[in-house]
């Protein structure tokens, strides 16, 4: 198993984040995988370095090591050329094509693909999108069974690179997951609906394998909604601040994730014990702190 935690430098780590640093840490130690850090800074709007600096101080506290270090750190947006040839490749096999579509026109997640034959000239305040075709991407999800997607119809043609010039998640993802020969990718389920697409796109460029996937429950606010680093719900940096190890947060966080049914102390280098039994090919499970 080769998998990669991706925070994007949007704002501080809340305990979200710490939940999703026990998936993919634990679930790569308990199948004897290693972990890559990958910064996803492809939105030069909101990303900051001060964001950056923050998340990497977090996890070295917390004591979340990623197996090949910081030097050199893979950050979405050193990689331009790297995306750039990816257009090149799909160009050679696939419909690209300019798109000048705001979010207003789209309405929706599903773009109608209007400006599909339209012939656009490629300028850098258009978009980069790429036609996608007919069929069905199934993928056995370790938490949430076998999905089946259809991406034509449920997003309509990808968008590579937006009209303020930075390349997409779903495109910047794929690309980089590719080249790396990631095997497992372990995220939140809300981002369940992007697996279809993200599977489409690594054929199309040529990845080999199978990509597994693990998409894990949300900590939710009592209004459902999920936590924001915008907004610095349970901000790792406050539970810090106020005392707390990092055995305290990450039990907190294993004990709102239902991990644990009531919360201990939890050090980094033993949450693959929450995971013993999917390193032999189960499903992830429920344990108990008896």
């Amino acid at each position: 198993m080769l998998t990669r935690y991706a925070p994007s430098p949007t704002g501080h780590l809340h305990v979200g984040h710490v939940v999703n640093a026990i998936y993919v840490w634990g679930l790569a130690r308990a199948a004897g995988g290693r972990v890559l850090l990958r910064i996803e800074d492809h939105d030069r709007i909101r990303c900051r370095p001060e964001y950056e600096s923050s998340i990497l101080e977090d996890l070295e506290w917390l004591g979340f090591e990623p197996d090949d270090g910081l030097h050199p750190l893979l950050r979405q947006s050193d990689r331009a050329d790297v995306y750039r040839d990816a257009v090149e490749r799909l160009r050679r096999t696939h419909h690209v094509y300019a798109c000048d579509c705001s979010r207003k026109h789209i309405a929706g997640e599903r773009y109608d693909g209007s400006c599909r034959d339209r012939g656009l000239p490629e300028t850098a305040r258009r978009g980069l999108r790429v036609q996608l075709g007919e069929g069905v991407e199934t993928f056995d999800d370790l938490l949430l069974g076998v999905i089946e997607q259809e991406p034509a119809r449920q997003c309509g043609d990808v968008l590579l690179r937006d009209r303020d010039g930075n390349w997409t998640y779903q495109f910047a993802v794929s690309v980089d997951d590719t080249l790396q020969g990631i095997t497992d990718v372990i995220r939140g389920e809300d981002l369940v609906s992007s697996t279809g697409r993200q599977l489409r796109l690594r054929r199309m460029l040529g990845g080999n394998g199978r990509l597994r996937f693990a998409h894990h429950p949300l900590i939710l606010k009592p209004s459902g909604e999920k936590l924001s680093k915008s907004a610095a719900d349970s901000g790792v940096r406050e539970l810090r601040q106020s005392g707390l190890t990092p055995e305290d947060v990450i039990g907190r966080a294993a004990a709102a994730a239902g991990l644990i049914d009531r919360f201990t102390p939890v050090a980094a280098n033993r949450v693959m014990d929450f995971f013993r039994d999917s390193s032999r090919g189960g499903r992830i499970p429920r344990v108990s702190s008896r």
